[in-house]
């Protein structure tokens, strides 16, 4: 193809037809195809097949105009190292955004900005502060600036994008130029380096080129030169061959600067942004081809075509052009011939901020590129261009005839190219139409659709449109903290959020997904000055401390609700009441927006009526009047008329009655205009008030049985709530005021295998509390009917069927008015009520067939049962044949032929029941009656009798029988006492483990029926697994209804659930352990076991301990399943319930030791203190302490438990004495104030201090003058002896103020420090220990490293000891940071090893082979370490790695350390080895030698030592050292050896010194 070779050549030198074979070329025809990116990178091989395949092919003249290979630049056409002028578009902290031509965007990181910028970046990042020379990417560059760039990567993403990397960094921009190429007028650009005296140094990427910028010049066009600043400089003069240069930024010179052919320029060296002379050589629609700096050729696109002249060109013309790109490899050149570009320094047109999203109705196609796109001429006159990808929704929708040139489009402007001048267009509808476009249309508050791209430790990453994503963070996942969103959230999600706040210029957007703020109607609070006193919004908490909360809103508005502001009722902990991250309803008090400055409260009394009145419902629920406004789907919204209609309130259909079939009915019966009464304001959630018409629920809430915070829920409470969701692992229930718990799948009488065939949404439930977590706000409920019910389950059914009727009642009177037709007749019709009627037909049966007018459209039937009878009497009992089954009663005919009306659920829990449970219809039943009196329903109350078997009746012909047996509710079985089954474990719990025995059968295995032998603290029931097979023998069984244990005996043994044991031994024998059933009830003060399947305990308080640790806190120290040994102490009344001691029966005799809870508090009197055993004692003021103190009762409080010493036990009377001195004897500190129990305790002279007992009314006796003086004596005689006492250097320390005179008087002594840390450590007064370390650290001198180093070891060892390992890090890190980094290190390994905390000490062994790899001390420490371990191989291995670490100069002595080590902790024979090695390889280190010697010396026997000596004195060593090793032999055979081994030393010592003067003479 020729034609494009000569009309665009791929860059390069223009070749004339001489320059190929000398033949003229051939004519070819024209590519169609003229931006068909093949046609700039392909090889040889593939142009000589194009040029052969344009001989052979011939086009139609018509094809001329647009045949020119002009090319469209896209993403995938950049490649690494293409050189390219960009302007900046955007500038951020870390990156700056450029725009490129055609439309195109790319990056450069603030790393590739300069040399000299990125060593100050890692300068300020190693210093870790900011430098003052280091300028911002803000300070030194604005949008509109143009820079030369150069690509360093396209990298494609997931979704099919290319992000191209690009670089300004002179260094790679310049590459191509050389020293030696440098001339005068050269245009360049370049970054300031460095200010000098006389100017500047630029760096212009040029190896061996220094190039200087005078600051005179510089500062006439420069306010202030920036290092690491951009700057076009054209080269005033060359000196050296280019190894320096002086450069000029007079803008008027590098405006005019032009690229001429004397400057050579080359194809190598080519800069984007050199302004050319050039001349037109062929003018096509789709661009120009050009000639330039004589043989180079280039093309310009249709974009860049000067839009005033583009249809002025022609060839041979002269124009301006500017080079946008180089191509590296095909060398292809790009130009521009846009005014902006051909003045070097300028910056291009940019687009004003209103038109950036704006939507233009008519838009005018000029031009249409069928493989690029459209350009267009908007309303203001400017072009635009819009891809073919945004000209329809898609390919198959697009239609090219609908883009002739004239034809107009509805169009938005969704980007600015500033290279290309043009706006950026879509025609995509959805674009149009699209409500967000960019970050500034985003406003805060606004509620957005996001889909989920990522979920991050910070948060959750969400896609709101292609060029928008947000961050949910962490705190914001939902209205309580997640601590696994991935459960909650899936990548792709659809997620509806709001916008918090929202930076266009950062490009940062935070949104919340919590559903208060979501559905919430109140006001947005996004600024200071919108905080009006008095307005009410919700924010939520981010900060609950003892001063108050602090709220926060949107836009980072923040205000303080103090601590008097939080509640109407003293709040002590705020952060135990209020969670980070919970939303509230606050009011504004004040607000300061100069200062940012927010005042807020939590009590909204202030607020107008209405508001007032929903808090108040929120807060106290109370009852209300309501009129019907509208039906919808899930309930009714309606309008409180005490408000004068004006607050809206939602009254779920499922809230409208207790029970579910009414609930439906009256959402069908009410209409818009009702008035209903009574009803209960529930909740306030969202700005959304919502109300129950539950009877239940409301008359629990008049009762007062309702709990109105977490911490009044108390275990045991029976609540009345409805179902809030229902899951598969359990059921929610919600309680008035908000409370929510959770009934797992287990808390049923029966075996629940679905709970959604148990309960529905809504229902009204009666549930018990289990257990309550206050950490984690959980409550855990139980739904058993056995458990939740009154015990008297004819007169709870009964109320409920009574409850139900009334409603039916009320729904029939709505009827009744509403209805017409067949419906009303209905309704009119009352069981009960006389009816004329006319006999139609009578059958085989007996019944008969009526009509009448009053019952028109109805067909009427009367059998032959309904006969009359006898009068009713309440509570007789009757047999009755079930005539139909609704949802909450059941309709049975009596024999007397009346109708009665019995209740089919026998509570609101009871909602389950298994197919041969359920009633039918012909089912015959007995049932006792309740109410005789026919209501207004027309039929008699009656409740079924369960003591009676019902039998079945189906409606049969005369043939058939009449009666069947009902089959049992339970699984009836044939096992008995003593039987061997075989079962499959199903399920594992603390107490007992279920076995399924076969497909329908299911036995329990109590947790005393595992082991023979039950090690005290285990859990025996986790020995079992779920799936496990196991081997069982019956023992008995449990009823199928209660779960309580049924003797063998029992006449439903048959149907119970089988009791069994695995128990290996005996099946009898039984051991007295008890297991723990439930956590511990701080209610009760008890912890409640069981023994057996059927007899339970209870542990009071103080039996269930002696330490004081484990009863403070009871419920960390005792876990359910968890196996104890006990003493039983007495018997309940069933003699099933026992009351145990886990520390025997308490002996309360004189001069024991007990513990006690302190239950009185007497001032100037003492204690009372509780006992084992229910027993009180009394401890007198003067038993309290050792020491004397102004407020003796201040360390103690009601509910303590504390230590007490018997002092008496008389009478039922018990004194308890607290004195360390007598529950700790031992203690060897001084007892400040001793005991006085008599006057023999007292002494002469003795100083002693105590407490008033009692004031006489006569006073203290007065003393005379010689007794005055006496006193006066004797105690300057006390003075002097104290005085002489502390002068007496041998006399040691007794108390606090004796050491704070030693360590004043010697202060840099650390033994001292010490000695007064030990002294408080004895006290068990840990905090004072720390306090003197801490004194210690900061009084020593600086210069005693040593002394400093001491306390630290101290501090270390009391933290190991006394602390967590929390504190001791922190203690760590601080001596790292104040000693010698190795010696504190080796220090904490010692004290961890002395303490047998071996994996610690392990790890930080770790630590340090990585931190002090060079140092010998730590590989040798590490490996006696491991040997003292027994992990012999482990230090082999870590002798390689020392010897691969450690300089070669160190590895004999690393060898032989590791040997000695070998020897004393680990292997003999490997250290043998070791020294043999090290001696063959170094026989000339005598040291070795000696330390072998004396090592084998001590540990081997004596033939080995014999062999070292004989080879050491055969070894070629100086006479010296040859001395020193016979002496040595000599002396150890004088010593072990015999007179013959004597003299054959001495005989071999002879030949050397004969053999060396031998050889001395020779």
């Amino acid at each position: 193809m020729a034609s494009i070779e000569e009309n665009f050549p791929r860059g390069g030198i223009q070749k004339k037809p001489s320059e190929k074979t000398g033949k003229a070329p051939k004519p070819t025809t024209e590519q169609d195809n003229l931006f068909d990116v093949r046609h700039e990178e392909q090889s040889q091989k593939r142009k000589r097949n194009q040029e052969d395949l344009g001989k052979r092919k011939k086009f139609k003249a018509d094809r001329k105009a647009d045949t020119h290979c002009v090319l469209f630049l896209f993403s995938q056409h950049l490649c690494e190292g293409m050189l390219l002028l960009g302007c900046i578009k955007e500038v951020s902290d870390f990156e700056l955004v450029i725009s490129l031509p055609n439309g195109l965007t790319g990056f450069v990181p603030v790393t590739q900005i300069s040399d000299a910028y990125s060593k100050m970046l890692s300068k300020q990042v190693a210093q870790g502060e900011l430098l003052e020379d280091l300028h911002s990417l803000l300070d030194m560059y604005s949008p509109g600036m143009l820079v030369r760039c150069i690509v360093t990567s396209v990298e494609k993403s997931a979704d099919g994008r290319r992000s191209i990397k690009l670089s300004i960094n002179p260094k790679n921009v310049n590459k191509g130029l050389h020293a030696s190429a440098l001339t005068s007028g050269m245009l360049l650009s370049g970054f300031v380096s460095s200010a000098e005296d006389h100017g500047y140094l630029i760096d212009i990427g040029v190896n061996g080129t220094h190039a200087f910028l005078p600051r005179q010049k510089a500062q006439n066009y420069i306010k202030a030169v920036k290092r690491g600043q951009n700057l076009n400089c054209v080269i005033e003069q060359v000196k050296n061959e280019g190894r320096i240069v002086r450069l000029s930024v007079d803008r008027s010179e590098v405006a005019a600067s032009l690229a001429t052919e004397q400057q050579n320029w080359t194809l190598s060296n080519l800069l984007p942004g050199l302004v050319v002379k050039a001349k037109v050589q062929k003018v096509n629609p789709l661009g120009i081809s050009l000639t330039f700096l004589s043989s180079f050729t280039g093309i310009v696109d249709f974009m860049h075509v000067d839009p005033d002249k583009s249809m002025n060109y022609s060839p041979n013309q002269v124009v301006k052009a500017c080079i946008l790109s180089v191509h590296p490899t095909s060398k292809v050149v790009r130009l521009t011939l846009r005014q902006s570009f051909l003045n070097p320094g300028g910056s291009p047109n940019q687009l004003s901020n209103d038109r950036m999203g704006a939507v233009v109705e008519e838009s005018t196609v000029k031009a249409f590129y069928k493989q690029f796109g459209a350009i267009f001429e908007l309303d203001d006159g400017t072009h635009a261009f819009a891809r073919l990808k945004h000209l329809s929704k898609n390919r198959k929708s697009f239609k090219p005839a609908a883009f002739k040139a004239g034809c107009k489009h509805k169009c938005r402007i969704i980007d600015y190219s500033l290279m290309d001048e043009m706006c950026i267009l879509s025609l995509k509808y959805q674009v149009i139409g699209a409500r967000f476009l960019q970050y500034q249309d985003i406003h805060t508050g606004d509620v957005v659709q996001a889909r989920v791209l990522a979920l991050k430790p910070i948060g959750m990453q969400v896609k709101v449109t292609d060029g928008i994503k947000g961050l949910v963070p962490s705190l914001h996942l939902a209205d309580v903290i997640l601590k696994q969103p991935e459960k909650k959230y899936n990548i792709g999600d659809e997620v509806k959020c709001r916008v918090l706040e929202c930076n266009p210029a950062e490009k940062k957007l935070f949104l919340t997904l919590k559903k208060t703020l979501i559905q919430s109607k109140l006001p947005i609070l996004s600024k200071y000055e919108d905080a009006e006193p008095g307005l009410i919004t919700h924010g939520f908490v981010v900060c609950a401390r003892e001063f108050g909360c602090i709220v926060k809103f949107y836009n980072d508005v923040k205000g303080l609700v103090p601590k008097n502001e939080l509640s109407a009722e003293p709040i002590s902990c705020p952060d135990k009441v209020f969670q980070e991250g919970q939303v509230v309803k606050v009011m504004v008090l004040k607000c300061e927006p100069e200062q940012e400055r927010l005042l807020l409260s939590f009590k909204l009394s202030s607020m107008s009526a209405s508001e007032g009145k929903t808090v108040s419902n929120t807060l106290h629920p109370s009852m209300v009047d309501v009129k019907v406004l509208k039906k919808k789907e899930n309930g009714l919204e309606v309008s409180i008329l005490e408000d004068e209609g004006n607050v809206i309130a939602s009254l779920p259909t499922v809230y409208l009655s207790d029970f579910v079939a009414n609930c439906k009915l009256l959402w069908h019966c009410l209409q818009e205009g009702d008035v209903l009464p009574r009803v209960m304001c529930l909740s306030d959630k969202g700005d959304r008030i919502i109300l129950c018409r539950k009877s239940a629920v409301i008359s629990a809430l008049q009762e007062e049985q309702v709990v109105r915070n977490f911490s009044e829920i108390q275990p045991g409470m029976l609540l009345t709530g409805y179902v809030r969701n229902v899951m598969h692992f359990g059921v929610f229930v919600e309680f008035p005021f908000g409370v929510t718990g959770l009934a797992p799948k287990s808390m049923s009488d029966k075996f629940v295998t679905d709970t959604k065939d148990h309960f529905v949404v809504g229902q009204t439930v009666i549930a018990k509390v289990m257990s309550t977590d206050e950490e984690k706000q959980r409550v855990l409920l139980n739904l058993k009917v056995s458990e939740c019910s009154s015990g008297n389950p004819a007169a709870e059914s009964f109320s409920l069927l009574n409850q139900y009727f009334k409603e039916v009642k009320e729904i029939r009177n709505l009827l009744k008015r509403r209805e017409s037709g067949i419906a009303r007749s209905l309704c009119e019709l009352m069981p009960g009520k006389e009816l004329q009627l006319v006999v139609q037909d009578v059958k085989e049966d007996g019944s008969a067939l009526f009509s009448g007018s009053c019952v028109k459209g109805l067909t009427v039937t009367a059998t032959r049962y309904h006969l009359g009878g006898r009068q009713l009497t309440e509570n007789s009992q009757h047999s009755a044949i079930v005539q139909h089954i609704a949802e909450e009663f059941a309709i049975v005919s009596l024999e007397t032929g009346q109708l009665a009306a019995i209740p089919i659920a026998s509570h609101f829990n009871d909602t389950f029941r298994f197919d041969s449970e359920k009633l039918k219809v012909g089912q015959t039943i007995y049932a006792t009656l309740k109410m005789v009196k026919v209501n207004d329903h027309g039929v008699v109350l009656a409740v079924q009798d369960p003591a009676k078997k019902n039998v079945f009746v189906r409606v049969r012909k005369e043939s058939e029988t009449t009666l069947e047996e009902m089959l049992a509710a339970a699984v009836t079985h044939s096992l008995s006492v003593g039987d061997i089954v075989t079962g499959t474990v199903k399920s594992v719990k603390p107490t007992h483990v279920t076995v399924a025995i076969d497909d329908k059968l299911t036995g329990s295995i109590h947790a005393s029926r595992i082991l023979d032998e039950v090690p005290i603290d285990s859990f025996p029931t986790h020995t079992l697994k779920a799936g496990q097979k196991v081997t069982a023998r019956v023992i008995g069984g449990r009823d199928v209804n209660t779960h309580r244990y049924l003797p063998i005996t029992h006449p439903h043994f048959t149907r119970s659930i089988p009791e069994l044991s695995i128990r290996p031994r005996s099946y009898t024998v039984f051991l007295f352990v008890c297991f723990v059933s439930s956590q511990y009830n701080v209610l009760k003060n008890w912890l409640e076991v069981e023994v057996t399947p059927d007899v339970r305990g209870r542990v009071p308080h103080l039996m269930l301990s002696p330490s004081t640790k484990v009863l403070k806190h009871p419920e960390k120290n005792f876990k359910n399943g968890q196996a104890l040994s006990a003493t039983v102490t007495g018997t309940g009344v069933t003699e099933t319930n026992l009351f145990l001691s886990l520390i025997g029966i308490p002996s309360l005799q004189q001069s024991t030791i007990t513990v006690g809870v302190i239950a009185k508090m007497i001032p100037h009197v003492g204690l009372t203190v509780t006992l084992p055993g229910g027993k009180t004692g009394k401890v007198s003021i003067f038993h309290l302490s050792d020491k004397y103190t102004e407020n003796p009762l201040s360390d103690f409080k009601v509910g303590k438990v504390v230590r007490c010493y018997i002092l008496a036990n008389e009478n039922g009377k018990i004194q308890l004495s607290l004195r360390q001195s007598r529950l700790n004897p031992r203690n060897s500190s001084k007892v400040e104030d001793p005991e006085i129990t008599s006057t023999k305790d007292v002494k002469k002279g003795q100083l002693v201090r105590g407490y008033v007992k009692s004031v006489t009314p006569s006073g203290p006796k007065k003393q005379t003058k010689k007794e005055k003086e006496l006193e006066k004596q004797k105690k300057e005689k006390e003075l002097c002896k104290l005085e002489a006492a502390l002068m007496d250097p041998s006399r040691q320390p007794q108390s606090a103020d004796d050491f704070d005179r030693l360590v004043l008087s010697s202060p840099d002594s650390s033994i001292l420090w010490l000695q007064y840390m030990a002294f408080h450590l004895q006290a068990t007064e840990i905090e004072k220990a720390r306090a003197v370390a801490e004194r210690a650290l900061k009084t020593i001198c600086f210069r005693e490293e040593q002394e400093k180093l001491n306390v630290w070891v101290a501090l270390l060892n009391l933290e190991n000891m006394y602390g967590t390992e929390e504190t001791l890090m922190k203690v760590f890190e601080r001596a790292v940071q104040y000693n010698e980094p190795l010696k504190v290190f080796q220090h904490l390994c010692d004290i961890y090893a002395n303490s047998e905390k071996y994996k610690q000490a392990e790890e930080l062994y770790h630590t340090m082979l990585r931190r002090f790899r060079q140092e010998k001390s730590v590989w040798l420490k590490y490996a006696s370490f491991l040997l003292k371990q027994g992990q012999t191989e482990a230090t082999h291995r870590l002798l390689e790695r020392a010897l691969k670490a450690l300089p070669t100069k160190e590895h004999v002595d690393v060898i032989s350390r590791f040997a000695q080590l070998e020897f004393r902790f680990g292997d003999t024979e490997h250290a043998k080895a070791l020294f043999d090695s090290t001696l063959n390889s170094y026989p000339k280190r005598t040291d070795i030698w000696s330390i072998y010697m004396d090592i084998m010396i001590k540990h081997g026997s004596q033939k080995e030592v014999r062999d070292i000596f004989e080879k050491v004195i055969h070894l070629n060593l100086a006479p010296k050292k040859m001395k020193f090793f016979f002496k040595r032999y000599l002396d150890y055979e004088k010593k072990y050896g015999t007179e013959e081994t004597v003299l054959a030393v001495k005989t071999a010592a002879l030949e050397y010194v004969e053999a060396k003067s031998s050889l001395a003479d020779a």
